[in-house]
């Protein structure tokens, strides 16, 4: 049998899974600033992938350091890039090539499953919405701090707050929740603001497929049709490595 290696780094986390072409084997995540090895420990009892494909937006530093350690299964891995049309999707940033490659395999993985016109939200350490139209055409999207850029940017010099993690409340009174709430309702509000442009375009009310480690904060007070989808970019890259090779066929 032939293995698939997909694996996201993202700015705060590297998330990975083996794939044997139907479903997953395996599923990790790991803390950038976690130690390498504990990747290695991870990885080393796993069967060796036919394949690996891997989005990274990180820093050039984290790619050289996952290169060296998947080196250990001789095995090129291949590093995607956005493309002007992949899977089904057509890209219209400005320049395809500079659109982050996570938003492009979530992108793509949300084409896969809703073939309609949708947002594509990532909550993750900043929050992307992304706007997918009728016939698969990326047309655009907004970039915003995460919850915790929000809450660090709110707390950096105010050392009694850093660690309060606060509840939300619809009228806050006290400090920490207040800064909770307010960071909830700003990116709620944000989403809310971006469907109600898009609906706009599309002549319809668009759904929602949320990914990303803030998604069940902000589906929680979103009140609109919306699915939170674990691990969108890491479906995005199967559909990639699927389009692009036959061992998963």
């Amino acid at each position: 049998m032939t293995y698939l290696m997909a694996i996201d780094s993202g700015n705060t986390h590297v998330k990975w899974g083996l794939h044997d072409g139907s479903d997953w084997l395996e599923q990790g995540v790991l803390a950038q600033d976690k130690s390498i090895l504990l990747l290695a420990q991870e990885w080393k009892r796993l069967p060796r992938p036919h394949d690996i494909i891997i989005s990274n937006v990180s820093s050039t530093e984290t790619k050289k350091k996952l290169s060296e350690l998947l080196s250990f299964w001789k095995v090129e891995p291949k590093w995607i890039t956005s493309l002007s049309y992949q899977c089904g999707v057509r890209n219209y940033y400005a320049d395809p090539s500079l659109l982050g490659s996570d938003r492009w395999a979530a992108l793509i993985a949300a084409w896969n499953r809703q073939q309609k016109g949708c947002l594509v939200v990532d909550a993750g350490t900043a929050m992307t919405v992304d706007t997918l139209s009728d016939t698969g055409e990326f047309l655009g999207g907004i970039i915003v701090p995460g919850f915790e850029l929000m809450k660090k940017a709110l707390t950096t010099n105010i050392s009694v707050l850093q660690d309060q993690e606060g509840e939300f409340s619809d009228f806050p009174n006290n400090t920490a929740n207040a800064i909770h709430s307010g960071t909830v309702h700003a990116l709620v509000g944000t989403v809310k603001r971006m469907s109600e442009l898009f609906s706009i375009t599309l002549g319809h009310i668009p759904k929602c497929i949320i990914s990303g480690g803030g998604s069940q904060q902000l589906i929680s007070e979103l009140n609109m049709d919306a699915s939170v989808v674990d691990n969108l970019v890491l479906e995005g890259l199967v559909l990639i490595a699927k389009e692009n090779s036959e061992i998963l066929d």
